[in-house]
């Protein structure tokens, strides 16, 4: 009995060390990928005006609109 106990105890220990050198080989130190991915690295650029609260209500209104109208759509070509 007391053998299965160390078994036991000796599988726990195997699982954590291979579980650490797993992760550790499988991920770089922070140093190299913050470099190279900083030299790859794409950047997009968004210009457009802010909308004004006016505008912006009216969008939502539109896009309920048009939900409603979908799923309206939808629900009736299930019938």
């Amino acid at each position: 009995m007391n053998v299965l106990k160390n078994f036991e105890a000796l599988f726990v220990v195997v699982a954590a060390l291979a579980c650490s050198a797993a992760y550790t080989f499988e991920h770089p130190t922070a140093d190299t990928t913050a470099t190279s991915s900083a030299a790859n690295m794409q950047v997009v650029v968004v210009s457009a005006k802010r909308l004004t609260a006016e505008e912006k209500l009216q969008s939502l209104l539109q896009e309920r609109a048009a939900t409603v109208a979908a799923n309206t759509t939808t629900s009736a070509s299930k019938i």
